[in-house]
């Protein structure tokens, strides 16, 4: 069986640019084809996201567009080899699309290489796919991921089986190249890590 070059991103308005752009553009340089997902084909503001010294919450500021190559109604998950949930505030208002929950639960199911960064658990969170899974995100979040059955890890990789994740944009260069390898090793035909019990 063939194993497709193609990788899920999921994005909305209000992606952040970082989060979106670093791996889109490592998959790229990786042999690996992006495809950008959401709720709709068409194009999408994504936003710079963080919190700045004198501020006690996350500011945003207009980051670059990005245009969507399919809507998630036009996903088949089985053609893709992996997926990676960006942050920013659009994982609060796409986690609700029926269509995304579908493709998220086929990733986690079908032990396809996952990447996850800040706001994106709330997308597996809400797919019911994090439950007993250790997984890094932003301090804030850190609630929707227990409530979930996930175990908060305060770290700039964690690994856990099939699933990479990192807390924000500054972990980047920790947690996508082990993804990456994740993806590669899948590509050679090797077996992708299982979750521990």
């Amino acid at each position: 069986m063939k194993i497709s070059n193609k990788v899920l991103m999921p994005i909305g308005d209000a992606s952040e640019t970082v989060d979106t752009l670093y791996p889109l553009y490592r998959l790229q340089e990786a042999g690996f084809e992006p495809v950008v997902a959401a709720p709709e084909k068409r194009v999408y503001q994504m936003v710079l996201h963080e919190v700045r010294p004198g501020w006690t919450i996350t500011r945003e500021w207009e980051g670059y567009q990005i245009e969507a190559d399919v809507a998630f109604a036009d996903v088949d998950p089985e053609e893709f080899a992996g997926v990676f949930y960006s942050g920013g505030r659009a994982p609060e208002y796409i986690r609700d699309d029926a269509d995304l929950i579908r493709a998220t639960q086929h990733f986690f199911d079908a032990n396809k290489p996952i990447a996850s960064v800040c706001h994106g658990v709330e997308i597996p969170a809400r797919a019911d796919r994090v439950r007993g899974r250790r997984m890094a995100t932003v301090a804030k979040c850190q609630f929707d991921l227990e409530v979930c059955g996930g175990t908060y890890v305060n770290a700039a990789c964690v690994v856990d089986g099939n699933l990479v994740s990192g807390r924000t944009f500054h972990d980047h260069g920790h947690y996508i190249g082990p993804w990456i390898q994740l993806l590669e090793a899948q590509r050679a035909g090797l077996v992708v890590p299982v979750a521990a019990e």
